[in-house]
């Protein structure tokens, strides 16, 4: 069974996307859409894509594609998966899922009704010292789990055009940044469901109309809470992206460095090593794109529902919408 890969968008995540998708032989990499031609051939030309097109429509038209990587600004995340959807093709849609959770919940229903497998590009999933700090938590060596802490910051820097423009972005470092930490978060908990956000942000960097700062505190359904901090441009960053520490009963649990700090009944402190390098190597970086994308394939061959998929990808919309309703009222925003 060969899968007819198409992408929208050629900026940096998706010859990400199109790299890892390359070492996978039941993949050919079939189509580019961009309205810029002058960028969309250069991608075409690097990955060996022999059609392109410089509006959806025609490649939806044209049909050969099995399934698409959605990689534009946020404002077009929304109606180009859900026009991908309704044509039966599968999507991967880069983060976050749309400009609000409205779009995010549209975007899910188009994929219940087409029957179209819909994923979200929680990169951090994928990644192996996340996943193996959750499977410490779910086999219980920490105990009952009281409350998380989580970085997603940019240090010294931060993106330029459309992210800064809230009418393309919706949101500035909390949708770029933030959505990491909160799903990284979820994740490390088990997908749990929001209560309540508390959250600040600002612009205290850049010149624009969107966040470059922000902080938040979710409450979770069963009171667990997570405190959480996103931003660009930050003269210091606590941990690195997508760092996050768990506190629980019998002991604490972070990744990056990755490690426990486990107390035991007689008062004996146990230090335990992952094992994995840290500062964290550039390699697990690409090697969690290539398993997010062969996972996404193997979805595709099995048809099977992906994980993240439209509910986990609506939930962090509704907390980033609650964040900033919080940041502007002052108040916390129930959900």
């Amino acid at each position: 069974m060969t899968i007819k890969l198409a992408f929208a968008g050629t900026g940096w995540v998706s010859k990400v996307h199109a790299r890892a998708a390359k070492l996978l032989p039941q993949v050919e990499l079939y189509a580019v859409v961009n309205h810029r031609c002058e960028s969309m051939q250069s991608f075409a030309n690097e990955f060996d894509i022999p059609r392109t097109f410089t509006d959806l429509d025609d490649l939806l038209s044209d049909g050969g594609a099995d399934a698409l990587v959605v990689g534009t600004p946020n404002a077009l995340h929304a109606p180009q998966t859900m026009a991908a959807l309704r044509h039966g093709m599968h999507v991967l849609v880069e983060k976050p899922m749309a400009l609000n959770a409205s779009e995010a919940n549209a975007m899910w229903a188009a994929s219940v009704e087409s029957g179209a497998l819909l994923m979200l590009a929680h990169n951090w999933r994928f990644h192996e010292e996340v996943k193996w700090l959750r499977a410490q938590i779910q086999s219980g060596r920490l105990g009952d789990i009281v409350r998380t802490h989580g970085f997603s910051i940019h240090m010294d820097w931060g993106p330029s055009g459309w992210f800064t423009r809230k009418d393309l972005a919706g949101g500035g470092a909390l949708a770029d940044m933030g959505v990491h930490a909160i799903d990284t978060a979820r994740f490390l908990l088990g997908d749990p469901l929001p209560k309540s956000v508390f959250a600040r942000t600002g612009t205290h960097y850049i010149e624009s109309d969107v966040d470059d700062t922000a902080e938040l505190i979710i409450t979770w359904q069963d009171e667990t809470y997570s405190h959480l901090e996103a931003g660009w441009w930050q003269p210091y960053a606590g941990g690195a992206e997508a760092a996050a520490g768990v506190y629980g009963t019998l002991g604490y649990g972070s990744i990056f460095p990755t490690r426990l700090k486990l107390r035991h009944p007689d008062g004996e402190i146990e230090m335990v090593d992952a094992g994995y390098p840290f500062p964290r190597q550039a390699d697990s970086v690409h090697a969690m794109y290539e398993r997010q994308m062969a996972y996404f394939i193997g979805c595709i061959e099995q048809d099977i529902q992906p994980s993240p998929g439209g509910t986990e990808g609506w939930v962090n919309m509704r907390i980033i919408d609650a964040a900033y309703q919080s940041s502007q009222s002052g108040q916390v925003v129930e959900i």
